[in-house]
């Protein structure tokens, strides 16, 4: 697997909405900050993290797009990119977007995320 399929593997399963098909794409070092700045860090801090999201969020559909890689070497990656989603949360619509920084590893040698850094967009 190749980075950019890295990048498409982990949008698809983010969309299952089921962790134990993301889990397997993350390091267990991982740490996820999310748009509202909450840090998780750890394997198991960040599948609570993920839990709930999935639970509130109902029939989510999220994309990364406007990939920009930073680095790519035989053991890490790093790229930006920009993420939207949309879902029901309560029963209403909703939908959310932001700009995120990703750090991605070789560890057996398959690519696992690192770290995630998501933040909003600016005006």
């Amino acid at each position: 697997m190749t980075p950019e399929e890295f990048i498409k593997s982990y949008e698809s399963a983010l969309r299952t909405q089921d962790w134990k098909v993301v889990e397997p794409l993350v390091s267990e070092n991982v740490s996820v900050t999310f748009s509202n700045g909450i840090i998780h860090i750890g394997k198991e801090n960040v599948q609570k993290a993920f839990k709930k999201n999935f639970s509130i969020i109902k029939n989510e559909k999220y994309a990364i797009e406007n990939i920009i890689w930073l680095a790519k070497d035989k053991k890490y990656a790093v790229y930006l990119f920009e993420f939207n989603w949309t879902g029901i949360i309560d029963g209403k619509s909703a939908s959310g977007n932001g700009i995120g920084t990703s750090v991605l590893i070789k560890e057996n040698a398959k690519w696992k995320l690192l770290t995630e850094h998501l933040g909003r967009k600016s005006d």
